[in-house]
């Protein structure tokens, strides 16, 4: 049993029990989210697909915690022209872990 669903502008595929790491959503480690967009759904013997979502369908999940991911190094350069940029970013995350899925 598994769902494709939406959240931060992104599509994960959830199963019971499974851990993601989401765009960072602002809420407290511990508490409990639910999220509505389910793209796709299935059992194992049916599919549902959704026109653009499944109705009645959703995920529940528990914050583990925030975090950032691996630093990625930009460097930008333009030969003989003296031009260099060096920058850097970590994307933060929010951890959760996927408690419940409701089909619809």
């Amino acid at each position: 049993m598994y769902v494709i669903f939406r959240a931060g502008g992104k599509q994960f595929r959830a199963e019971q029990g499974q851990t993601l790491r989401l765009p960072r959503i602002d809420a407290e480690p511990g508490s409990t989210l639910t999220f509505g967009e389910v793209l796709l759904a299935s059992d194992g013997e049916t599919v549902k697909t959704g026109t653009p979502l499944v109705r009645g369908a959703s995920v529940r999940a528990e914050v583990l915690r925030e975090g950032k991911e691996p630093k990625l190094h930009i460097f930008k350069f333009k030969r003989r022209k003296n031009y260099r940029r060096k920058l850097g970013h970590r994307q933060k995350y929010t951890e959760v872990r996927i408690t419940g899925l409701t089909l619809g």
